[in-house]
């Protein structure tokens, strides 16, 4: 059986607010890179509910913050339709994304 790591490094200030995020996995060459932002979801089979770790650095952008999440949802709609076969419900999110997207660009163009 094949064996897989994905490691996290976060550097925290005196409040314990991130300064840096660094990660590494088996798979991915090239060793430790940076990050501003991460978000992992995981699912509790005993309580059937999501534990999530979202973590971002004082650097990261408003508006970098919202393309990270509607770039992550538009990724969930693909795991969506990719686990179950649901198209209504992945073409649902997918629309949400880009509705999401098109004010994010209005929101920059000012």
């Amino acid at each position: 059986m094949k064996h897989s790591e994905i490691n996290f490094k976060i550097n925290l200030d005196d409040q314990n607010i991130p300064e840096s995020i660094f990660w590494d996995a088996t798979d991915k060459p090239g060793g430790l890179d940076s990050t501003k932002a991460i978000t992992i979801g995981i699912w509790d089979d005993v309580e059937k509910n999501t534990m999530r770790l979202d973590l971002w650095t004082k650097e990261m952008p408003v508006h970098e913050m919202k393309m990270f999440y509607i770039d992550a949802l538009s990724g969930m709609a693909q795991s969506l339709l990719t686990a179950t076969g649901d198209e209504k419900m992945a073409g649902e999110l997918s629309a949400l994304c880009d509705k999401l997207g098109k004010k994010l660009e209005e929101e920059l163009k000012g």
